[in-house]
């Protein structure tokens, strides 16, 4: 079998045995409806709702968008001041791991009482949750040359300019892309768990807050048909993020070479 099609094949193949398998225990044992509903009622739930799953949904999509471009843009950035200096990184570097290790639960409350725009807020949220990916694995990507290539350049009298975008750039990219998958999903993540903690509701209700109102009225079949929303979201964007890595790199770097059967 060719190995791009047992990529979509294997993993589908799965889903379907593992919502059979749903399906047959919740007809076996009679499970009610409020603690575990069977996937044909999710899919009924989805359908009667989608209007309001659908506008909840696009809230929560938007917020994860702007913070994945805001931690990319900033992140990336950062990441070309550490690369300059490594007396700049020392210092600096520590207050991006504090970013990365404090519960978004302890700051989003503060971030919601500073900032007087709830989506704002939401957004920075979110981008403090994925930025560090970015920020880590695109420095580590810009200082992992080749050392050999570096002293050629050194010997050729090239600018720090042209030794950052002829040689760092193209080498941190599998690095840059790799730490875009992670922050891909710890933007929605962060988008979601800011939304818990804001409590938005009425106009600017995302899915964070369909899944508390489902959960306060029992309306379980509305929570799980939230809940493949967002886990759908989360593999749409990892596959975005995979055909952008194989787009830049696919034509040159092993990482993406992939051999046929």
């Amino acid at each position: 079998m060719n190995t791009r099609l047992a990529k979509i094949l294997m993993p589908l193949a799965i889903g379907i045995v593992v919502v059979a398998a749903w399906h047959g225990l919740v007809a076996a044992y009679e499970v009610p409806r409020y603690i575990v509903p069977g996937p044909s009622e999710v899919a009924r739930t989805l359908l009667q709702d989608w209007e309001l799953l659908w506008n909840s949904l696009l809230i929560t999509v938007t917020v994860t968008v702007l913070a994945l471009l805001l931690s990319v843009i900033a992140g990336t950035l950062i990441a070309f001041v550490f690369v300059q200096s490594r007396w700049v990184e020392m210092s600096l570097f520590p207050y991006a791991v504090l970013l990365q290790v404090t519960p978004i639960v302890a700051i989003a409350p503060l971030l919601i009482i500073w900032v007087k725009d709830a989506q704002i807020a939401l957004v920075l949220c979110a981008t403090i949750v994925a930025i560090f990916p970015v920020i880590s694995n695109t420095t580590l990507g810009l200082r992992s040359v080749d050392p050999g290539l570096l002293e050629l350049f050194r010997m050729h009298k090239a600018t720090r300019v042209q030794i950052l975008l002829r040689l760092r750039i193209p080498s941190a990219l599998p690095y840059f892309f790799g730490g875009l998958r992670i922050a891909s999903g710890l933007a929605l993540i962060g988008a979601v768990v800011a939304e818990f903690v804001a409590g938005t509701g009425g106009g600017g209700a995302g899915l964070a807050y369909q899944i508390l109102q489902s959960g306060l009225q029992l309306n379980v079949p509305r929570l799980f048909a939230a809940l493949f929303l967002i886990t759908l979201t989360g593999v749409a964007l990892f596959v975005i993020m995979v055909a952008l890595s194989r787009l830049a790199l696919g034509k040159w770097h092993e990482s993406e070479l992939i051999p046929e059967a």
